[in-house]
């Protein structure tokens, strides 16, 4: 169980923005996907706005693989950034906590004070090794028994993108009757071979690291930030585009630094610089097994396939993709189209920004955010 110095459930009138956590199958743990099962399950989440009188105007805000349940507000103790999506949740921003209850939960499997594998196992030990292998399914589940602990039997929208996004797309698979609209971004119905093969690269270079330890390196003197780093730094040239490093960097120089005299050029000052600080904030362990998770993606698995699973949905749905993402690029978002009965079409967020532009453009999100909740 990860420990919870705040802990203790949410209560209506709560004030917003503040990280809580919620105790979870105590006394019927959780049968996992891939078998296993787990008990005392630790979920942090945060919310924003007043849940109405019959809990009818709740929307479930589900973040990508570094994220985490602060996707909105200022910096603040446990969080040293404003919100992920800071701009987008908010009184009269386009998901208007003047009207919605907002609800962000930190992901199973995660670092940032939900139950993952650098959390305390019922032996006192961290999980480390032992955590074990979970699925998107897994992670919705979880979030499900967050939803029912708080008595929140439908939510008026289910928002994510990327890994957000595959678990949007599984709780209107699974829960159909729970979800009255789904906002999904930049990502498709299975995992393709090109993003597990993107993810399996990472993860072998965590494991490279000599601080690796097999996963057990909590009690060792260091543990493997300089394979995370670079993991981190493969992950941020496929989550941007090239149009974006050629406008930023193109071969420029970091500073006074010479390449050929051994300096950098300002992209790998980059690419470092957002390896380290990843490596400061988030656990290895927790990468690798969230990265696994979305490399298992697949609504359709043991369902029929795809097309079978995806006539589950009976939300109204609201599919969007960004113009320059090669790693999750809009055919996936058009295929989806084209299996969900009640999905009209595909909204193009236009940035030079790749894959990361449904958290940067914020402009062009929030206005199709807007439309979908009207």
């Amino acid at each position: 169980m990860t420990p919870a110095p705040n802990s203790g459930a949410w209560r209506p009138g709560d004030p917003f923005g503040q990280r809580k956590f919620a105790e979870l199958f105590a006394s019927r743990p959780h049968a996992l996907e891939a078998g296993g099962r787990v008990g005392d399950v630790t979920v942090a989440y945060e919310t924003w706005g007043t849940l109405n009188s019959d809990r009818s105007n709740a929307v479930l805000v589900l973040h990508a693989l570094t994220g985490d349940s602060h996707a909105a507000g200022v910096a603040e103790p446990g969080h040293r950034e404003q919100g992920w999506w800071e701009g987008i949740i908010g009184p009269d921003a386009p998901i208007d906590t003047n009207k919605y209850f907002v609800v962000c939960p930190n992901v199973f499997g995660g670092c940032q004070g939900t139950t993952g594998p650098a959390s305390i196992s019922p032996d006192g030990k961290a999980y480390g090794s032992r955590f074990p292998r979970i699925t998107i399914r897994d992670q919705i589940v979880v979030e499900a028994a967050l939803a029912d602990q708080m008595g929140i039997d439908t939510w008026a929208a289910v928002v994510g993108g990327s890994m957000g996004g595959m678990r949007a797309l599984e709780w209107a698979v699974s829960f159909p009757e729970r979800v009255k609209r789904l906002i999904v971004i930049s990502v498709g119905a299975v995992a393709t071979a090109e993003e597990i093969a993107l993810s399996s690269l990472q993860i072998r270079a965590i494991k490279a690291d000599t601080n690796w330890h097999g996963g057990d390196y909590y009690d060792a003197s260091a543990g493997p930030s300089v394979g995370l780093s670079i993991a981190r730094g493969i992950g941020q040239v496929n989550y941007r585009s090239e149009m974006e490093f050629d406008s930023r960097f193109g071969r420029n120089h970091q500073g006074d630094e010479q390449p050929l005299e051994g300096g950098r050029y300002a992209v790998e000052s980059y690419l470092e610089y957002h390896g380290e600080k990843l490596s400061h904030r988030f656990d290895a362990n927790s990468y690798i097994i969230l990265s696994e998770a979305m490399n298992h993606h697949d609504v359709g698995r043991g369902r029929g396939g795809s097309t079978a699973a995806l006539t589950r949905v009976s939300a109204e749905v609201t599919l969007a993709g960004v113009s320059s993402d090669h790693l999750y690029p809009l055919r996936l978002q058009q295929e989806l189209a084209e299996l969900i009965p009640s999905a009209a079409g595909v909204e193009v967020i236009e940035s030079p920004s790749g894959h990361d532009g449904f958290l940067v453009a914020l402009e062009p999100v929030g206005k199709i955010i807007t439309r979908a909740l009207q």
